[in-house]
């Protein structure tokens, strides 16, 4: 069924360089035929397509040539591609959840089409793809929301023998997890014990996250989450084989390096994986399709979703429960609003277009308690233009410096997340430069790991490869003494080990070697803490303080576990453990 997720049926040759001739033929009434190419920017790089006409109608798009993220892109070209066969015309809107790789693309069709003269004939703007499901379904569990925590739990789900499906309101599953860097919290770990890491513990995981929220996170949900950590984290790589690095990051606020890091250091390798074992169990999975309320009988017990899909509406029948692993709503700016002024249309956001709070709203609907709703959380280093996270900025976590508009550092790199972004505002243009060397950015693997984002930035005049410390401070007008006497302490500091200034916690890289990466970055909106009650089962709690009967929530949609702010690195570790959690809870009553 096309509703389904699938892989779109590309020709993704690697044809660099190579040009092929359109074969344009004329008709007697005056419209072409043939095949054309173009070229449009996406977010990576060019995207390459080519468009058959016959008689004046688009017949076939063609992605040839693309740097985009498959996982995300594939299912916006299809979209996109569907729009303008059924309207005759490159003039559609772009795929929400994948604008940049959306815009490259219609570019490229309109390349083809206006770079050879082709004249459509006239199509019907007016047409649509109308959905292709049914107008019910019935499933024993179903889950909304299909990044990290959603497939933890459908995984339990089926390992039960549970019929499950999971509803998506993208073109493309994965949520933030998927545009995350997919580091993961554990203690005593073994990647720990390879790197010689003595001293962790759940317990000092538990301090380090209830500290870092404000001792607002509630004590028995914080417990869980750093007692199953590792359980957690065996899972992802015994059961769903995600494949980690041997190296650890130290996020800010956390005692020790232990944040786990995927291989390829995105997210993308976590969804990969988790939506192959999904499938392998039958689970079943719906995008472009939106949850709109939950279904309640008369004794307000949960026995549904409400759904649209193309427009129309559908209803999944939930025999046992349902699951809201909708995500947060970072990228809701009327909701963000709501609940803390502060975060305005000033900021930009890192997360998916689908972060709007959508499970959080529909639970409330059917009496479901809020708490923490006021915290927001900001990235500090993020895309000025974009609002996107920077991963290549991740060396920050193995000692790059941050420093300010007058080349000074003004706070220290591994605090928590808002106390480096309440630090940025604050500094001359409310933007920060981060900086680090060549040795540094091979030794963590990140210049490779992360070369699309280092070419985008570069084109985007927001990070400087220069090959002096010179040449940098002239391009970004920073004051060259002040900055050199800045570089030369974070040298010294390095060497000792010992941080005079703001006691870096796992110490400063040296910023010798050239060639020097100075990246220009601002705080974006990230994760917000706030979102539904629930209880150690995951049971969604109303206002009276009792379970909703057959509902379940996990993930950035619940509030009570990060507290006031969340250290980095704790999100996939929540969202796998209280995902597992409701997976297997639920029908167990």
């Amino acid at each position: 069924m096309k509703s389904k997720t699938k892989k779109a049926s590309y020709f993704l040759l690697a044809m660099s360089g190579l040009v092929l001739a359109a074969c344009q033929n004329d008709s007697s009434d005056g419209d072409m035929s043939g095949t054309y190419q173009g070229t449009g920017e996406g977010y990576q790089g060019d995207i390459i397509t080519e468009v058959t006409v016959e008689d004046g109608k688009i017949k076939t798009i063609e992605v040839i040539e693309s740097e985009e993220t498959k996982d995300l892109a594939e299912p916006a070209f299809e979209n996109l591609s569907e729009m303008m066969i059924a309207t005759n015309s490159a003039d559609v809107d772009v795929v929400t959840g994948a604008t940049g790789s959306s815009n490259g693309y219609i570019e490229a069709v309109k390349d083809a089409l206006e770079s050879n003269e082709v004249v459509l004939a006239k199509g019907d703007q007016s047409a649509s793809v109308s959905s292709e499901l049914e107008d019910e379904y019935e499933y024993d569990v179903v889950v909304v929301g299909a990044g990290g925590a959603g497939y933890a739990a459908a995984i339990e789900a089926a390992e039960q023998g549970f019929s499950v499906t999971m509803l998506e309101k993208l073109p493309v599953t994965g949520g933030n997890t998927l545009i995350s860097g997919g580091e993961m919290n554990a203690p005593n770990t073994w990647v720990q014990e390879e790197l010689g890491i003595e001293g962790d513990s759940p317990e000092v995981f538990y301090e380090d996250t209830m500290e870092g929220g404000n001792y607002e996170g509630q004590e028995e949900m914080v417990r869980i989450m750093t007692d199953k950590a590792l359980e957690s984290a065996e899972w992802l790589r015994d059961d769903i084989e995600v494949e980690f690095e041997d190296q650890l990051f130290q996020f800010g606020g956390h005692s020790f390096q232990r944040a786990l890091i995927p291989k390829g250091h995105t997210g993308g390798e976590l969804i990969k994986k988790l939506d192959a074992k999904a499938k392998e169990l039958g689970v079943e999975i719906y995008t472009e399709t939106s949850a709109e309320d939950l279904i309640t009988n008369d004794d307000n017990e949960v026995v549904g979703v409400l759904a649209t899909n193309k427009e129309k509406e559908i209803t999944f029948n939930a025999n046992e429960g349902v699951v809201l692993t909708t995500g947060g709503f970072g990228a809701n700016l009327e909701m963000r609003q709501e609940y803390n002024q502060e975060y305005d249309d000033r900021y930009q956001t890192t997360n998916s277009p689908g972060a709007e709070g959508q499970g959080i709203v529909m639970a409330q609907k059917v009496g479901a308690a809020v708490d923490n709703m006021e915290f927001i959380q900001t990235y500090p280093v993020s895309n000025p233009e974009t609002g996107a996270i920077s991963l290549l900025a991740d060396t920050r976590f193995d000692g790059a410096a941050l420093i300010n508009q007058e080349g000074q550092r003004f706070v220290e790199e591994l605090e928590r997340r808002d106390v480096i972004s309440e630090a940025i505002i604050e500094q001359t243009g409310g933007y920060t430069y981060q900086i680090w060397d060549h040795k540094l950015g091979e030794e963590t693997g990140n210049l490779t790991a992360h070369a699309g984002e280092l070419e985008k930035l570069q084109e985007q005049e927001l990070i400087y490869v220069a090959d002096t410390l010179e040449e940098g401070a002239e391009y970004w007008d920073i004051p060259l003494e002040q900055f050199m006497e800045t570089i030369e302490m974070i040298n010294e500091y390095a060497e000792t080990g010992e941080d005079l200034d703001y006691n870096h916690r796992a110490g400063l890289a040296p910023i010798k070697e050239a060639p020097f990466y100075l990246q220009k970055a601002v705080p974006s909106v990230h994760h917000t803490m706030g979102g539904l009650v629930i209880n150690e089962k995951t049971e969604v709690i109303d206002e009276d303080g009792n379970p909703i009967k057959n509902l379940y929530a996990a993930g950035e949609l619940t509030g009570v576990i990060q507290g006031a702010n969340r250290l980095g690195g704790n999100a996939i570790t929540d969202i796998i453990t209280f995902g597992r959690i409701a997976g297997k809870t639920i029908g167990q009553d």
